[in-house]
């Protein structure tokens, strides 16, 4: 069952998204950039209030992700991508981005902290923070 509300095109652009910014990282980089896109709609706090559809949170400005400057971006969904987006939509979680609104790929190492968040894990090129769960409980 979704954890958000979405349309088809809503899946095709998470789709997008996750492949525009996570496709180096294979499937799994993809799913964990999807959870944070997820969790980013679902939370309603912080950075992300103003966020209730995939759209929103995907042309989020400022804030948002730099696939979407990128030609990449707009290449149109392949189906093993529809697929991922689904689980993610559907409410499946990889850690270390379970409960995720931000990531970012260093040049080097993680930082403990980024803007104030917490380092939740690393997998391959992209570092993952959460909130804490007092300030958006939504995503945990």
């Amino acid at each position: 069952m979704a954890v958000i509300k979405t349309t088809e095109k809503g899946v095709q652009l998470l789709a997008r998204l996750m492949r525009a910014e996570a496709v180096g990282d294979g499937k799994l980089g993809m799913l964990m950039v999807g959870n944070t896109g997820v969790n980013r709609v679902l939370s309603n706090c912080l950075d992300f209030t103003e966020l209730s559809t995939i759209r929103d949170m995907v042309f989020q400005s400022p804030g948002g992700f730099e696939a979407v400057q990128k030609g990449f971006f707009y290449r149109r969904a392949r189906q093993q991508d529809i697929r991922l987006a689904r689980k993610v939509i559907n409410g499946k979680r990889y850690h270390p981005a379970t409960n995720s609104l931000w990531f970012f790929r260093p040049s080097g190492e993680c930082p403990a902290q980024w803007y104030g968040q917490w380092n939740a894990g690393r997998y391959k090129s992209h570092c993952f923070y959460d909130p804490l769960e007092s300030e958006c409980p939504r995503v945990y």
